[in-house]
């Protein structure tokens, strides 16, 4: 019961960041939510779970055949490290620039908007080659095949919520996503980012 919570928490921390960072997944939300409200993010959050499931699913089945290559997790620690550092970066930097403006033309509908920005998205792609991958590499350590339906309940539904939530706010007030808090949220989130990225090197090392 303590690894999966502890499990559970590592998931939903590192899971936050890639969340909540204001790509164009974010960027899209933000303009149907002013339209449609909540009902709008949670039909974005269907389509990019309609893209993220299968990819789950493949990433785990992939490593069932990968693991008899010994140095298997060991590149996917040093890939997962790496990518962790640069998405700090790129989120630190996207939201210390002031000229950096919210804005999207997507005419398509909310679910489809979800599916396009998701699938076509290299920075959510990479993100699961890498850093979910390693996710799904330790799960499956301890649960099995189990561990890819884990990992994926436990970050799917912070997409539901935080895209649900935005929607909502950005309904009432076009002011609530871009204040201070905001940033700082984003700000410590990048660092929690980089501390894990240090401990995915530093079991590589041990």
């Amino acid at each position: 019961m303590s690894n999966i919570l502890e499990f559970a928490l590592i998931v939903i921390i590192i899971s936050a960041s890639g969340v909540m960072s204001p790509g164009p997944l974010f960027a899209a939300n933000i303009t149907h939510g002013l339209k449609n409200g909540t009902k709008a993010g949670i039909k974005i959050a269907i389509g990019h779970s309609l893209v993220e499931f299968p990819l789950v699913i493949l990433l785990g089945i992939g490593i069932l055949s990968m693991e008899v290559f010994p140095e298997f997790r060991t590149i996917i620690s040093i890939l997962g490290a790496i990518t962790l550092f640069v998405f700090a970066f790129l989120q630190i930097k996207t939201i210390l620039n002031k000229n950096k403006k919210i804005s999207t033309k997507l005419k398509q509908g909310p679910i489809i908007t979800g599916i396009l920005l998701s699938g076509l998205n290299p920075f959510f792609i990479i993100w699961w080659l890498t850093i979910g991958l390693k996710l799904i590499s330790d799960a499956m350590a301890i649960w099995a095949f189990a561990g890819i339906l884990i990992v994926f309940v436990l970050h799917i539904w912070m997409d539901f919520v935080w895209l649900g939530a935005t929607a909502f706010l950005i309904s009432k007030s076009k002011k609530i996503i871009s204040n201070t808090n905001y940033k700082i949220i984003v700000l410590a989130l990048s660092a929690i980012l980089i501390y894990f990225g240090i401990t995915f090197l530093i079991d590589v090392i041990s």
